[in-house]
């Protein structure tokens, strides 16, 4: 599996949070170890258990995972990475790709949707 390169790392780490020693505690995991094993569970899409230890804790990178979509991190990734992409003219805005196969489609639509016979009547 891939890892992150230098290259890709430099522009990465400055917008990743700093940890705050005020309150003391230990310093936390690597970042770029854990967003190397987000990054291996979102291409795989294995379970969280089954990330290889070289990645470190699984709990570790999931906790990560959702403090960073909590606070703007991934975000401030995408944007940085489009910002760098269109700059060097690699990216093909008149190209996109839908995919819809995370919204499951129920038979008779979605109860909140359905008008009763009563109000439709009125």
């Amino acid at each position: 599996m891939t890892k992150l390169t230098d290259d890709q790392w430099a522009v990465i780490s400055s917008l990743l949070p700093k940890q705050d020693f005020t309150k003391g505690g230990r310093p936390r995991a690597d970042d770029r170890r854990t967003l190397n094993g987000i990054l291996w569970i979102l291409r795989t899409g294995a379970q969280w258990n089954e990330l290889p230890p070289q990645y470190g804790s699984s709990v570790t990178a999931w906790r990560r995972l959702r403090a960073w979509e909590e606070d703007g991190t991934w975000e401030r990734m995408w944007k940085r990475l489009v910002a760098i992409l269109s700059q060097a003219d690699k990216l093909q805005m008149d190209v996109g790709y839908v995919d819809g196969t995370f919204a499951p489609s129920k038979k008779g639509g979605s109860p909140k949707v359905r008008r009763r016979r009563a109000k439709a009547q009125r």
